[in-house]
């Protein structure tokens, strides 16, 4: 495989996840308790890989199920099974590092669609990284550069480059939970 592609900052980033996300409430209706832009494109000014990363929170375990079988039925494509890596000092359950992804229809803007339960810490991981990098853009460049970086290193699949960022996330993680408490931030 060859590098990842990682792009500059999109300032339409923002405004593509929202089209994409009306398009997600609409297939979910009332199984989706909220449709979130995660990742990379979620944080002005990070540079990224061109996939808008989406999180549709559900409120349990079957309707993680209900939400697949509904994008299915739209279209989209699911991915096998995954769980997210657990993070050193949060709950190791395996229950809390469970979701579903799935991906855009075929010829549509690229998009990671990740399904987690409401509550469980992968769920909430997902948002309060976001937040803390748009809250220290140092450190969200800091990330960036690293990500420009491995990104030029080849890799055998994409995986193997999220293996490679997973110990880098969780050290910014972890002084994320301090802010967290420090600032009141809630999911």
């Amino acid at each position: 495989m060859n590098a990842i592609a990682i792009v500059r900052p999109d300032d339409t980033w923002g405004a593509q996840f929202e089209k994409t996300a009306e398009v997600i409430r609409r297939i979910l209706g009332d199984t989706a308790l909220r449709v979130d832009h995660i990742g990379s494109t979620s944080v002005p000014g990070l540079a990224a890989k061109d996939i808008l990363d989406i999180q549709a929170t559900v409120a349990t375990e079957p309707e993680l199920d209900d939400a697949v079988e509904r994008l299915t039925t739209a279209d989209w494509e699911i991915r096998p099974a995954r769980r997210d890596h657990p993070v050193p000092g949060l709950p190791t359950d395996e229950i809390q590092w469970v979701k579903r992804l799935v991906v855009e229809p075929m010829y549509r803007r690229r998009v990671n669609l990740h399904l987690r339960v409401d509550g469980r810490a992968n769920q909430r991981y997902a948002l309060l990284f976001r937040d803390y990098l748009r809250a220290h853009p140092d450190t969200a460049a800091a990330y960036g550069e690293f990500k420009r970086r491995a990104a030029a290193l080849k890799f055998d699949t994409v995986n193997d480059y999220a293996d490679l960022k997973d110990p880098v996330c969780d050290l910014i993680y972890l002084p994320a939970e301090e802010w967290a408490g420090r600032t009141g931030w809630a999911v």
